[in-house]
């Protein structure tokens, strides 16, 4: 299967490795935003075509899917445009700024009969798999999920420490995979939300603290903080408390609530988040079915998000 990714930054990067370790697959073309770090970054993954030109890129012969790994603001766009020429399409977190844009891709989705997925990749951490796995054999049942997204992010810095051309984002980014992770645990829709936010940024123009509650229909909760001003260890980590134990996540690290590490060395065929969510894509794609993970998946989380922002705005 020949595809395209879009997105020579440090994600993009991360789904090129994951690439290479998944038969079948070949990058037939790197889409960038600068022609210099594009044609490094091709020459490092041996990709025979490079542009910064996304419709060129899509239009490279034999192509049949597009991992987007672009910034948030062209995730829409370019994921429709992929679509109408006629190429499935993974789009990384969030597959959108605004729920408009959110709906216009299902809806474009549902009009092509597509592979549409969105890159929520927490749902493919092992960690959180063997939480999955027992709540789908009745094994536990989420009371609260307790999360922490913590950064330090005061200028536009991606994840290799190199500047970015767009400025990231608490909630639409990183409460969407919470967000989305706990109604995919828990099997609900959110019933009650709220929100508060920090100071803006004077240069940024984003909120650098917020703390955001979630409850669902059954009266599940989740509590999550969220900090770009974070001095300390970085990411996320996830403590699900449970009718049936405790677990704490920290990206493919399980324990207990007593700290007792789990094995989930053996719950999927990599411990790569990143390499199982392109897994399933291309295993959709194949297969001809809906991903895990899809558009239309996803969208009850943008419409969380929406809800959420609304709250704010009103602050």
């Amino acid at each position: 299967m020949k595809v395209v990714v879009a997105g020579q930054g440090a994600f993009g990067q991360k789904h090129l490795e994951a690439i290479g370790n998944i038969p079948g697959i070949e990058v037939a073309s790197l889409a960038g935003g600068s022609p210099g770090t594009t044609e490094e970054v091709a020459k490092k993954f041996k990709i025979p075509h490079w542009t910064t030109n996304y419709s060129e890129a899509l239009n490279q012969p034999g192509v049949e899917a597009v991992i987007l790994t672009t910034p948030t603001q062209m995730h829409a766009r370019q994921g429709i445009e992929a679509m109408r020429a006629g190429k499935h399409v993974m789009i990384e977190i969030p597959m959108a700024d605004t729920l408009a844009d959110s709906e216009e891709l299902v809806k474009v989705q549902q009009q092509t009969g597509l592979v549409a997925m969105a890159g929520h990749t927490r749902r493919f951490n092992p960690s959180h798999q063997w939480v999955h796995k027992r709540i789908v054999a009745k094994e536990l049942s989420v009371q609260q999920m307790n999360v922490q997204t913590y950064f330090f992010r005061r200028t536009n810095m991606n994840a290799q420490g190199k500047p970015r051309s767009w400025t990231d984002h608490l909630l639409w980014h990183h409460a969407c995979h919470t967000v989305d992770l706990f109604m995919y645990q828990t099997g609900e829709t959110i019933a009650d939300c709220y929100a508060v936010e920090g100071p803006h940024h004077p240069t940024l123009g984003i909120a650098m603290d917020m703390g955001i509650l979630l409850k669902t229909p059954s009266g599940k909760v989740c509590v999550l903080s969220l900090s770009f001003n974070n001095k300390g260890p970085l990411g996320t980590f996830f403590r699900y408390i449970c009718d049936n134990g405790t677990y704490i996540a920290r990206y493919d690290d399980l324990v207990d609530g007593e700290e007792k590490k789990i094995d989930v060395s053996k719950v999927d065929v990599s411990m790569n988040g990143i390499e199982l969510q392109d897994r399933e894509f291309f295993a959709a794609i194949k297969e001809r079915r809906e991903p895990n993970a899809s558009v239309a998946q996803a969208l009850g989380a943008m419409r969380t998000l929406d809800r959420l922002e609304r709250i704010l705005e009103r602050r």
